[in-house]
């Protein structure tokens, strides 16, 4: 299945905001989706919960929530998960720089929903995330769970 990555590739000295996915084998975490966009809950073995408005992912280095599920309103920089654009309709989390974690080394690396181009095999490059077609994404879903390892530049 084709896959988009970061924007600038791949890099083993991931750091916040270069746009880079993080080289190395990666766990899978948990799962979130956008239930109002889904008739049937999506089948995973991984832990799997809907997203609400106020989800977030804190991705400010220095905040003590850094690489965390948070809620919003937040007071520190957050991403916001719950998206009008379709990309975050089935959240992945990546156990990327999570055990321990580590001030900028980057945060929110998941797997999601693909944005495409003129083309729908045409996959845009991500912020450092691995991005797949919707479908694709909700095919291979059933098959992830807590032992699988996302493989990245191996």
């Amino acid at each position: 299945m084709p896959c988009a990555i970061g924007r600038t590739g791949m890099r083993a000295l991931k750091r916040e905001g270069d746009g880079a996915s993080p080289c190395g084998a990666w766990p899978l975490r948990e799962a979130y989706y956008r239930a109002d966009r889904f008739h049937l809950r999506p089948r995973t073995p991984l832990p799997l919960r809907a997203l609400s408005p106020e989800d977030g992912w804190c991705d400010a280095a220095g905040d003590r929530n850094y690489n965390r599920l948070i809620q919003h309103p937040y007071y520190g920089n957050a991403e916001r998960l719950w998206r009008e654009d379709g990309l975050y309709d089935i959240v992945v989390v990546v156990g990327y720089n999570d055990l321990p974690r580590v001030k900028g080394r980057g945060s929110a690396i998941f797997i999601h929903v693909a944005r495409t181009g003129a083309d729908s095999l045409d996959l845009e490059p991500t912020e450092g995330c691995v991005a797949l077609q919707k479908g694709h994404l909700l095919r291979l879903l059933p098959m992830l769970g807590s032992q699988t390892r996302l493989l990245i530049g191996i």
